[in-house]
């Protein structure tokens, strides 16, 4: 009997670089090699005046900053995010109220911290909000995307969306002038505004006993459930695009002129990979997703009522209070997680089903994808190739044992250079999850959750310390804000 054969081609499984470590020398980045200077010096002055023992305690602290670790980092790795945070909490800025009686300058949004900065430019030809980052020199735009469940697509079909994906982000390689590319995926409490359109149409509104049941379990189940809402947000250098911006008339209007190139050749892309997207996102559509990343309560009721809550003026928080781990704002405790460490082995392209799809959690999970050019991109690895060899040639002249660890990254470099050489794009990727919940013990009961689901997904996390408002603001907002 002729065993039968399965024609159906299987998926490809995918492996992620490693987080790099690489330091300035042996591995040592520059705070650490200036502790472990200071710690040699001091022991030297030691031995010059004669009092070793009593330099014992100075030399053992700068060790212990240099090498000991807390949370993924070096102690001396430390030192900025606290001497900001201190910083910042001696001159008041942890809490944020917004000035109801005091007007804002016209064109700007109502938006905590650094975010007070942005301003809003209407297109008059598409219609969309474009946002200016005056300091980082960046106009951003925003569009909605559908798409179908990916894991109840069959593997032929996830093969194919995963290779026509990776042609939009190749297209944003090429170019050049595409600051980054932020993917965000919403987990928003349904309204239900689409079942009480489908009774309104099709319903029988009499005054029976079973009429009016439906119609009480229609109110009720539409709040209960929850949706899912994906956004891709662009964003244009305007320094690296100064010379087209110029030949489009200058200033705002000819910086909108260019991303609207960018816009339709993301399209294009889009629907080419088999996705949908929608309009560009008006300024009432982005007042809606502020309001809802700050104040997750009144999600609802925004989408039920068209007209309201759609001015981006008055659209950010009412009252926002940071502490080390977590931010609290209006009705919500948000907490937001870096993804540390993508999976290290093999994995199939459905590998974050566990974290997207864990019901119950009011989440946002965001990608920011940092283009690089050709020319840069070849550059950058011809100098960590450098490095690392210089860095492997002073460990054999010193008899320092080669690290597995180190041999991988120096592979990882090898597979970028072998994708770029044909004709793959490079790009920086950061991972964030902003969590939110009611209250402080469920947050860090939905914390835990995540992190298990990030578990599940072969993926590690790390809570922004003392930098919660920074990682809020880049991570539930759509706005390809930088880390």
């Amino acid at each position: 009997m002729a065993a039968s054969t399965n024609s159906e081609p299987a998926l490809t499984p995918i492996k992620f670089s490693r987080l790099a470590r690489r330091g300035i020398l042996l591995g040592l980045s520059g705070p650490q090699l200036l502790m472990a200077s200071l710690a040699a010096g001091t022991l030297i002055l030691g031995l010059y005046v004669g009092a070793v023992v009593m330099t014992f305690p100075v030399i053992g602290l700068l060790a212990a900053l240099a090498f000991a670790g807390v949370g993924g980092r070096k102690l001396i790795e430390w030192a900025p995010v606290g001497a900001r945070w201190l910083w910042r909490s001696t001159g008041g800025q942890l809490i944020y109220r917004r000035r109801i009686v005091r007007p804002r300058p016209a064109g700007t949004l109502a938006l905590p911290g650094d975010a007070a900065r942005l301003r809003q430019w209407l297109d008059p030809e598409t219609g969309a909000v474009m946002v200016h980052d005056p300091h980082a020199a960046t106009l951003t735009a925003i569009i909605g995307v559908s798409h179908p469940a990916f894991v109840l697509l069959d593997p032929a079909e996830q093969e194919r969306r995963v290779v026509a994906w990776g042609r939009v982000l190749a297209t944003a390689c090429r170019s050049g002038r595409i600051a980054a590319i932020q993917v965000s995926e919403r987990t928003l409490p349904d309204s239900g505004k689409g079942l009480a359109q489908w009774w309104d149409s099709h319903g029988s509104r009499d005054e029976t006993w079973t009429s009016q049941t439906y119609a009480e379990l229609i109110d009720r189940a539409g709040p209960a459930g929850e949706r899912h809402a994906s956004t891709i947000s662009i964003s244009l250098d305007m320094r690296i695009a100064g010379r087209a911006i110029r030949a489009a008339g200058g200033g705002m209007k000819g910086a909108a002129a260019v991303l609207r190139q960018e816009m339709a050749t993301m399209v294009a892309a889009l629907r080419s990979a088999d996705l949908s997207p929608t309009d560009w996102l008006t300024p009432g559509d982005l007042a809606v997703i502020l309001r809802s990343a700050y104040d997750p309560a009144v999600a609802g009721a925004l989408e039920r009522h068209g007209e309201l809550g759609r001015d981006l003026a008055t659209a950010g928080p009412v009252a926002v209070t940071e502490s080390w781990g977590s931010l609290r704002s209006d009705s919500a405790h948000h907490c937001v997680l870096w993804i540390s460490e993508w999976p290290r082995s093999l994995v199939f392209p459905g590998f974050l089903a566990p974290l997207l799809l864990s019901s119950g959690i009011r989440r946002t999970f965001t990608l920011l994808y940092t283009p690089m050019r050709t020319d840069r991109a070849a550059r950058d690895i011809r100098k960590k190739k450098t490095e690392y060899i210089s860095d492997a040639a002073q460990r054999q002249k010193i008899g320092q044992i080669e690290d597995a660890q180190q041999t991988a990254e120096y592979q990882d470099v090898l597979q970028q250079e072998a994708d770029l050489t044909a004709g793959h794009g490079v790009l920086r990727c950061t991972g964030l999850v902003a969590v939110s919940a009611n209250d402080p013990d469920e947050l860090e009961r939905t914390v835990a959750a995540v992190e298990q689901a990030a578990i599940q997904s072969s993926c590690e996390t790390r809570r922004l310390w003392g930098q919660q408002a920074q990682g809020f603001a880049v991570a539930a907002i759509p706005l390809c804000r930088s880390v």
